[in-house]
């Protein structure tokens, strides 16, 4: 589990949300540019690294339950998706990463995926 705090420091991610949201805590992790997959394989209380910066993905977020959205690649959401999302109250924020680096990143600081049956340890272990 971490807290949004932390994952922002450790993407040096640009925050688009209110800065009393970063002290929520997500669980799972998960990646995704196909919303049909986040729907399909993510869990509640899950934090989303896209690239996809659409107003569809914040109404799946919604829908999925998940608690925090991480724009990867250098996307910033535009004011209606910001907007949205703060009705949705999901945290929104975006890092220059590339999806599988971000994904990395959070793995090797223990963030664990959604939906999986593999036992997972610290890369650096």
């Amino acid at each position: 589990m971490m807290k949004l705090l932390e994952v922002a420091e450790a993407l040096s991610c640009e925050v688009f949300s209110d800065e009393q949201q970063l002290q929520y805590k997500v669980e799972f992790g998960c990646a995704s540019d196909l919303m049909s997959d986040v729907l399909a394989f993510s869990q509640a209380g899950a934090l989303l690294l896209t690239g996809l910066v659409t107003n569809q993905t914040i109404q799946t977020a919604y829908i999925a339950e998940i608690k925090a959205i991480v724009f990867v690649r250098g996307k910033k959401p535009d004011k209606k998706v910001i907007d949205l999302a703060k009705e949705k109250k999901i945290p929104l924020l975006g890092t220059q990463y590339s999806m599988y680096e971000a994904c990395g990143i959070l793995y090797q600081k223990g963030l664990v995926p959604t939906m999986s049956n593999v036992p997972h340890k610290a890369m650096n272990e």
